[in-house]
């Protein structure tokens, strides 16, 4: 009977829990996709992912709403937002390649840094887990050399692994040094010679590119683009691939 009491005390708790907020906002953006009310939907998407909570399925959604009204740029970056997130979903990276052969961009002009891709191979495969497993067994295998009989196979396991764990550990190391990009969210938004509204435009940036960033400087970045040219754009206008977005502007 304590059990049973136990039992309905906890179900009683669970159902009374506050439901979160964030997947209260994720459904109801989902049903104003539905809706045909994108603009709202991906504000909604936009206060989800600023607050940390972040997904895959989440930029995919982004991205499905941002293509229906036209905005191509920004729902490629979505898409390598969630590719970001989950190197190992094939939807987003078809969706990738779709949008990209759509806004007629060369597979370079949305991967500039080489170091990324292996950034992103090291965490589909989590070779950061894998370096530390084969680190502990060389040291566990080392241990056994000391103390115990049959050294010889023992201590070709502890190098073998030990090299093993390096290599896998060299990976995501390499990946670390990998510049920070971001993707052109805006037609022909406009690349400026400093970090202000007020600059003189210097060149325009092609909508869905991926561009390194060079600098920050609050609400600006400053971007080369695949051309080499090199200037300022606003954050509304090349997102960052690597950090969230802001949150919606009131």
């Amino acid at each position: 009977m304590k059990a049973a009491r136990l039992a309905l005390l906890a179900i009683a708790i669970a159902g009374a829990a506050p439901a979160d907020p964030a997947e209260d906002r994720f459904r109801e953006a989902n049903d104003l996709v539905r809706a045909g009310d994108y603009p709202k939907a991906i504000a909604l998407y936009q206060q989800v992912a600023s607050s940390g909570q972040e997904s895959a399925s989440l930029y995919w959604n982004w991205a499905q709403a941002a293509s229906a009204r036209g905005a191509q740029g920004e729902a490629l970056w979505a898409l390598l937002r969630a590719r970001e997130l989950d190197p190992g979903d094939r939807a987003v990276a078809r969706d990738v390649e779709r949008l990209r052969e759509a806004l007629n961009l060369d597979p370079a002009e949305i991967a500039p840094e080489p170091l990324a891709a292996v950034g992103r191979f090291a965490r589909r495969f989590r070779l950061d887990l894998v370096a530390l497993v084969l680190l502990a067994l060389s040291l566990v295998a080392h241990g056994v050399v000391r103390v115990g009989p049959g050294r010889r196979p023992a201590s070709r396991l502890a190098w073998s692994a030990l090299a093993l764990g390096l290599l896998a550990a060299a990976v995501p190391l390499a990946a670390s040094f990998a510049r920070p990009t971001a993707a052109v969210v805006r037609r022909g938004a406009p690349l400026l010679d400093s970090a202000s509204p007020t600059a003189e435009p210097t060149g325009s940036l092609r909508d869905g590119e991926v561009v390194p960033v060079l600098e920050s400087s609050g609400e600006w970045v400053r971007v080369e683009d695949n051309a080499g040219a090199r200037g300022w754009a606003h954050v509304a206008d090349a997102r960052r691939l690597d950090v969230p977005p802001e949150p919606p502007r009131e």
